[in-house]
């Protein structure tokens, strides 16, 4: 299967920080890898009602849902580009991610095989000089990828908290250059972890 990365933009506005650092990382892919932007703030998402319960489970109709389904299990790789919210993601973000657990349940679907051994990324942006503040945030996409048994490429961290102060950090921008180069590693539990 050829690659394709999904970018998922989970920022309120558009071209912040951890956007520009996401699209610095993109544009070293090599040209023939497909790449879709996303953006959640331009895609209003209905609030998450947990039916795992429930015995009616079917494709989403809400074509905004439809659409974030289609792209997801269409992608190799998904970039989860969300900025850090209160220590963790974005409320876009965290409601994106939710409805994982309805695709769960679309029938003929098996969202999660589907998902099995391919790619989590993440990418942010945080307005504090220390990095394990954003650890939580990492660990909730980890933790993700564990669950469905994806790979993890971990978080790419750059800093900026005016718009635009991320190209000053040129230690995330270097970092950019080769983050999406490695091969990531099948992710697991910290209780896994060995």
């Amino acid at each position: 299967m050829p690659r394709r990365f999904l970018f998922v933009l989970g920022s309120s506005r558009s071209n912040g920080n951890t956007e520009l650092l996401a699209r610095a990382a993109a544009e070293q892919l090599p040209g023939d890898v497909e790449q879709q932007w996303i953006s959640l703030a331009g895609h209003r998402l209905p609030d998450f009602g947990d039916q795992r319960h429930d015995t009616d489970h079917g494709r989403p109709e809400d074509d905004e849902l439809a659409l974030l389904l289609d792209a997801t299990v269409a992608a190799t790789d998904v970039v989860i580009a969300s900025p850090l919210y209160w220590y963790s993601v974005s409320s876009h973000t965290k409601r994106y991610l939710d409805h994982w657990s309805d695709w769960l349940r679309v029938p003929g679907l098996d969202f999660k095989k589907t998902m099995a051994g391919r790619n989590l990324w993440g990418v942010t942006a945080l307005a504090a000089d220390e990095p394990s503040v954003a650890d939580p945030l990492a660990g909730t996409l980890n933790n993700t990828a564990a669950y469905l048994g994806m790979r993890f490429g971990g978080v790419l961290l750059g800093n900026g908290s005016a718009p635009g102060d991320v190209r000053k950090d040129t230690e995330a921008l270097t970092r950019a250059k080769t983050f999406f180069a490695r091969e990531p590693e099948l992710a697991r539990f910290p209780h896994q972890a060995a």
